[in-house]
């Protein structure tokens, strides 16, 4: 009893300790302290010292003056399972050197952004500097320029938020992204591997098999053994293509992880998606120019089949004349693995994908071809899968540079595509096969998916996996809660209209602060005010809300009034003032808040 007493008392320690971290946060000057230098009259040197359990953003840091662009170095990445993407943080110390590209003296203005790990994202701001290149030294700042930046759009600074809780469910239209970034390097080769086979069997693919076995086997009769070890050989040279080419994209991606971000980058990428896509859906053939595909062919035709290394090198030759069926794919995961930034994984897994290409010519390698399946049309369905699968990707891929409203719209009209395909529109006929009522069912599942995209999308909703939650929410002249778990809140903008409020109201006062690109601020919309308990202890307040994404004057104004470096945060009041200690600072579930608000409110 005693050691376990002991153990019980460790963890209330620590669990303390966090909370007391969470709830006492650093200024940011001092949580991200920033010191410039001009080492010579061609580089300007900035250090950022970053307080402990703090991080900066890649991806937020701006320079603007008469600098070129720095090579920044490479940080800790970590996936992102709210938004789906892998964010690039720095701890503790960064240091930046800027090419200086002008002659006279000028004002450089940098731009970054941090947060917390405990949950709390401070917002964009930004430090000028005098340069003169004549005069090196520590950098004098200029008065008033700590400023905020131009706020991003809210999807690609969402990103820049740190949650404190357990993630939400999974999105599972990115199971395949998630997948690559997992690390994990069975599950790589699984998922790839079963990616090649379903390749195998596209129209262009399958049809070469018993060609491409003709080729290897010779005019002769051969053994199994045999028949398998040429095979393999072919399989090899093959695989060896695409690892090459899995690990060419791992090397690109490390020269261009900078511009990766960047939002035409994204949306070049989404475009080129799309485009592959279309190749999937027969709009148009993506291959090789004919003449290079015609001396490919003739060069591989005039090695000598039945030998291991000529069967080597067909296997080789032939990874590059697979024809349409097999580019568009094959691109698409090429782009991918260029964002990863990863030469093992891109080799490991365009290798996977190689052979589970491969198992076809195998198995015609074993059994001359008996146990192949004959080519017929339900292949075309494979390559409109694929299809669709570019086009999911692209939607992902371009998501951060959009808002929530436009994403929910694209999301939308791929759901919608995905009814079409599966004929939802068409009757069924009489006598139809099991797999068309599966198909219809399927079919009017992503028809609805598409109508609740879209109609969230038009009446402005702010979550794509919650299109009609929002339509819950009442006015601001309604009830402040319901009895379904619903809490409404009124929206206020400046500090006369929060002083209106609390001078007339006659109940307690709950003020939140939110932003659309704070992640914690949405999961205590979707974890904390969306339960019943909630909502029933907060029937007796009345709820506002301040908005503080456009981070202009009033906003500033706002949260400087209650010494707050950014949302989320929650500030209780009662006749007209607030409750000493009661902030709640970062993410909060359902019940300790219900504690919470039970201390604070006689309610």
């Amino acid at each position: 009893m005693n050691k376990w007493m002991k153990a019980f008392m460790a963890l209330l320690l620590v669990l303390c300790g966090a909370w007391s971290r969470a709830a006492d946060f650093l200024e940011p000057e001092q949580a991200f302290q920033l010191r410039g230098e001009l080492v010579d009259a061609h580089t300007v040197r900035l250090t950022w010292t970053i307080a402990p359990e703090y991080h900066l953003y890649r991806d937020r840091l701006s320079f603007n003056g008469g600098v070129g662009l720095p090579k920044l170095p490479d940080g800790l990445r970590k996936f992102d399972t709210n938004f789906n993407k892998e964010m690039e943080t720095y701890q503790n110390k960064l240091v930046v050197d800027l090419p200086v590209t002008a002659s006279a003296p000028f004002t450089l203005q940098v731009g970054y952004q941090g947060c917390a790990d405990a949950g709390l994202c401070y917002s964009p701001a930004s430090q000028g500097y005098h340069v003169d290149p004549d005069v090196p030294g520590k950098l004098k700042t200029v008065d008033d320029a700590a400023s905020a930046l131009p706020p991003a759009p809210p999807a690609a600074a969402a990103a820049a938020a740190a949650p404190t809780t357990a993630a939400p469910p999974e999105d599972d239209s990115s199971l395949a992204q998630r997948t690559l970034q997992s690390g994990s390097a069975w599950r790589i080769g699984l998922a790839f591997l079963a990616f090649g086979l379903l390749l195998s069997f596209t129209p262009c693919v399958l049809p070469m098999v018993p060609i491409l076995s003709s080729i290897i086997v010779g005019e002769g009769a051969v053994s199994r053994g045999r028949g398998f070890s040429l095979a393999l050989a072919y399989s090899l040279g093959m695989a060896l293509v695409y690892t090459s080419l899995g690990v060419a994209a791992g090397l690109a991606g490390e020269g261009l992880a900078g511009a990766l971000q960047k939002p035409w980058v994204l949306l070049t990428f989404g475009a080129l998606l799309v485009l592959l896509a279309l190749s999937m859906f027969d709009v148009y053939q993506l291959q090789l120019p004919g003449g290079l595909q015609s001396r490919l062919s003739e060069r591989s035709n005039g090695i000598s089949g039945g030998r291991f290394a000529g069967v080597f090198v067909m296997g080789a030759l032939s990874a590059l004349i697979v024809g349409p069926c097999v580019a568009g794919p094959l691109a698409g995961a090429l782009l991918y693995i260029s964002q990863t930034r990863n030469v093992w994984t891109g080799g490991w897994a365009l290798f996977s994908m190689a052979a589970g290409m491969s198992v076809p010519l195998l198995l015609t390698g074993v059994s001359a071809g008996s146990l192949l399946p004959r080519a017929g049309a339900w292949m075309n369905n494979v390559k409109k899968i694929f299809g669709l699968l570019l086009i999911a990707v692209a939607i992902w891929m371009v998501s951060p540079v959009f808002s929530v409203t436009v994403n929910m719209a694209m999301w939308g009209m791929f759901a919608l595509l995905c009814a079409v395909f599966l004929h939802v529109f068409e009757p069924l006929q009489k006598g139809a096969a099991l797999r068309a009522y599966v198909g219809k069912t399927l079919g009017l599942a992503c028809l609805l998916v598409g109508l609740f995209e879209l109609t969230g999308a038009a009446s402005a909703g702010r979550d794509v996996l919650q299109p009609l939650g929002h339509l819950s929410i009442a006015r601001a002249d309604k009830p402040a809660a319901g009895e379904g778990g619903e809490v409404h809140f009124s929206r206020i903008k400046t500090a006369a209209e929060l002083d209106q409020v609390l001078a007339s109201s006659g109940t307690p006062v709950m003020l939140d602060f939110y932003a659309d690109w704070c992640v914690s601020c949405k999961e205590m919309e979707r974890f904390t005010f969306s339960k019943p308990e909630v909502a029933g202890k907060l029937k007796q307040v009345k709820l506002i809300q301040v908005d503080v994404t456009a981070n202009n004057a009033d906003d500033k104004a706002l949260m400087k009034r209650f010494g707050l470096f950014g949302p989320p945060g929650i500030i209780l009041f009662n006749d007209g003032k607030e409750v000493p200690d009661s902030r709640v600072i970062g993410f909060l579930a359902a019940e300790p808040f219900v504690q919470h608000l039970a201390r604070n409110f006689a309610i």
